[in-house]
């Protein structure tokens, strides 16, 4: 009874809200507790504010009547020249001598042109980007031998990416070795992923051709580019694509679900993660093997 008693003390005590809180932590929560109290901070904001663009804002949002602007313009133009022909009582026949007769010419080809310039706006209007979900089948694969540190570098690079970027597919080739796998992949004839052939990944012209600049080469719309039938183990509807050098050793593949959906932010930061990535690699692994294990991870 004596033992039961001293445990459950013990169990109490350990569990005090109080006791894992340091001394210089209960005095950091009075001080945000007053400092919210008080009303000298309660004022409005005094900083800088954003810029609004009035015009451009007005714009985007009434696109179909700037759209149609210069035709509503081109046909008052063309009905004013015809009523001051009619009420000046200026012959309806046009005299080159006539200045006037000039005047109401020129006038005519600006409002017949301003109305051609506002059906053509009409006409060809942007393509709508939005989200495309990948055609393909959700693949976790990663190499046999990577030792432990690299296979969390792995990971959160891939979370970071799928969280906060348009990445729905990654591919990692080092040493001429596919390391890494994940995302959606292409479906292959037996309903399984497509595994990545590092070798012929290697030696095809976009791989040559990241490798020999050394720098981050991203195609905005993978369906513009010829070098898309290199990429085989991405989903067939895959609509931009980041290629992120690791070193001189090594490829980052980024498939993303949207055209042009990597921001210029995006782009500096996958090169950062790609260098931290490369130091990772390099300092961790000696030698991998091809992919071999499935759903691991």
């Amino acid at each position: 009874m004596e033992a039961e008693t001293l445990l459950h003390r013990a169990i109490s005590w350990s569990f005090s809200p109080q006791c894992h809180l340091p001394h210089r932590t209960r005095l950091l929560r009075q001080a945000v507790r007053a400092s919210s109290s008080n009303p000298r901070l309660k004022k409005s904001y005094q900083g800088p504010k954003p810029k609004q663009d009035l015009v451009p804002d007005w714009v985007s949002r009434n696109d179909d009547t700037v759209r149609s602007l210069p035709i509503y313009v081109g046909g008052a133009s063309l009905v004013a020249v015809l009523v001051n022909r009619a009420v000046s009582g200026i012959a309806p026949v046009a005299d080159a001598s006539s200045s006037q007769s000039r005047a109401d010419l020129l006038t005519l080809g600006l409002a017949v042109t301003s109305i051609l310039t506002g059906l053509v706006w009409l006409t060809i209007k942007p393509k709508s980007i939005s989200v495309v979900n990948p055609l393909g089948v959700e693949c976790r694969m990663i190499s046999s031998r990577l030792p432990d540190p690299s296979i969390a570098e792995l990971l959160w690079v891939w979370e970071s990416l799928s969280s906060v970027t348009c990445c729905r597919s990654l591919v990692v080739v080092y040493d001429r070795t596919c390391i890494l796998q994940i995302g959606v992949a292409a479906e292959s004839s037996g309903g399984e992923a497509q595994v990545v052939d590092a070798a012929r990944l290697s030696e095809g012209s976009v791989y040559q051709g990241v490798m020999k600049s050394g720098s981050q080469s991203y195609l905005a719309n993978l369906s513009l580019y010829p070098g898309r039938s290199e990429l085989p183990f991405l989903p067939s509807n895959t609509q931009a694509v980041i290629l992120q050098p690791l070193g001189d050793k090594g490829i980052v593949i980024i498939g993303g679900d949207m055209i042009r959906g990597f921001t210029n932010a995006d782009q500096a930061w996958i090169t950062y993660l790609g260098e931290k990535l490369d130091a990772t690699i390099a300092k961790h692994t000696i030698s991998v093997t091809p992919l071999k294990i499935q759903d691991r991870i």
